[in-house]
């Protein structure tokens, strides 16, 4: 008989679709910050004031 405690198969569920909605976020983030890299702080700035 098993001694450890197994996990119920919706948390394990659960923790793959977090990994894998982490996984194409930080995806989309990285390829963002690649397109705006050069936009600058004006736009920040500008919108603040706005």
């Amino acid at each position: 008989m098993k001694t450890s405690v197994q996990k119920p198969a919706t948390s394990k569920l659960l923790k793959r679709y977090d990994n894998e909605l982490k996984t194409l976020l930080m995806a989309d983030l990285e390829s963002f910050k690649q397109k705006n890299q050069f936009a600058g702080n004006n736009q920040v700035a500008g919108k603040k004031a706005a």
